[in-house]
């Protein structure tokens, strides 16, 4: 009998640790969706942007993470760490050669440390990621540079995958709900050196939300995310082994006007052109590539070679993640972000 009850104890604590699953048919729906998935086990607002100052050009990234610890599920407390919130944030400038980077880790406490529901609204301390009535507001006063960025909506939500349904795997379970909003309109300052620089220009937002690790053998990915010139939209990725093979990759392209079109695994490709070794972490990373989206070709630039993060101190990675150029092979330009991710060693989390 104390057996069976052990056991049913047990049962029921895996249970009330159980993560929300992701499910294909799911509608998205605004604005609760762009709030907070509590019951997922980790969630991300991701924005990625490239400015014109009087300085000359500069990319920049803000990423709020939310990871569902349920380790601490049963202790007591408001101060239990049963939500934690991470931030990263970067500024590459072009200009000076320079690339800052700075993080943030901080257990949720509302509402000082929170990723609320039912609209964004993401913050540790005096970082921020707020929906307002035109648009985002972020506001991050990092080690070194401070955003403080308005982005405003040109263009409607375009849903990643399948209606939103965005696999990640060779199993449908292994896949997470995933929105974009592209070509985003940006203005604010930036500061640098302790000078306030007025600036505009165009960002990308990513709000994904998952409750599965990556397919077995994996170590991590790549991703692209590009506001092209004429108005279109491009996101691609892949899932890569540790021995080089493709576990699974997607795209997803929508013209200015027109609907988008998702892309299968076979119609999918990255092909390093050059690499780059981080003189810091001794990394290499293919920081120029080739991408195919079915016909379409893409080359990409970086910036700036030197756009490594390392995140040892919060999420407990070393990846880059930089602003770039891009040339279609019809003759098309347009600026995005590259992730790559796992080349200093497999993912955890």
């Amino acid at each position: 009998m104390r057996r069976l009850i052990a056991l049913a104890c047990a049962c029921a604590l895996l249970a009330a640790h159980a993560f929300d699953a992701v499910t294909p048919g799911r509608a998205l729906a605004f604005p609760r969706d762009r709030g907070a998935h509590p019951g997922h086990r980790i969630e991300w607002w991701y924005v990625t942007g490239h400015l014109d100052t009087p300085r000359g050009a500069m990319g920049f990234q803000v990423t709020f993470f939310r990871v569902r610890n349920a380790a601490a599920e049963g202790q007591p407390g408001r101060f239990a760490p049963r939500q934690v919130i991470f931030a990263h944030a970067a500024l590459a400038d072009v200009a000076a050669r320079r690339f800052h980077h700075d993080q943030r880790v901080a257990r949720a406490l509302e509402p000082v440390v929170e990723a609320r529901e039912g609209e964004t609204a993401v913050r540790i301390d005096d970082w921020s990621l707020v929906r307002e009535a035109r648009g985002y507001r972020a506001r991050i006063p990092a080690d070194g540079f401070v955003l403080d960025l308005e982005l405003e909506p040109t263009q409607d939500v375009l849903l990643e995958g399948d209606r939103g349904f965005s696999r990640k795997g060779p199993a449908a379970t292994q896949a997470s709900y995933y929105y974009s909003e592209p070509h985003l309109a940006v203005r604010g300052t930036v500061r640098t050196a302790g000078a306030a620089i007025e600036a505009h220009g165009v960002a990308w937002l990513d709000h994904e939300w998952s409750s599965e690790l990556l397919a077995p053998g994996a170590v991590g990915w790549d991703w692209l995310g590009a506001n092209m010139d004429d108005g279109a939209a491009l996101m691609a990725f892949r899932i890569r082994a540790s021995d080089g093979r493709v576990l699974w990759s997607a795209a997803t392209w929508r013209p200015r006007t027109g609907p988008a079109t998702s892309f299968a695994p076979a119609d999918v490709e990255f092909v390093p052109v050059r690499r780059w070794r981080s003189p810091a972490s001794g990394t290499e990373y293919p920081v120029s590539m080739d991408v195919r989206v079915g016909e379409r070709r893409f080359h990409l630039e970086p910036w700036l070679d030197d756009q490594e993060l390392d995140a040892r101190a919060s999420v407990g990675t070393l990846y880059w993640e930089g602003a770039v150029g891009i040339e279609g092979g019809d003759g098309s330009r347009g600026r995005g972000y590259l992730e790559l991710t796992g080349y200093a060693g497999a993912l955890g989390l």
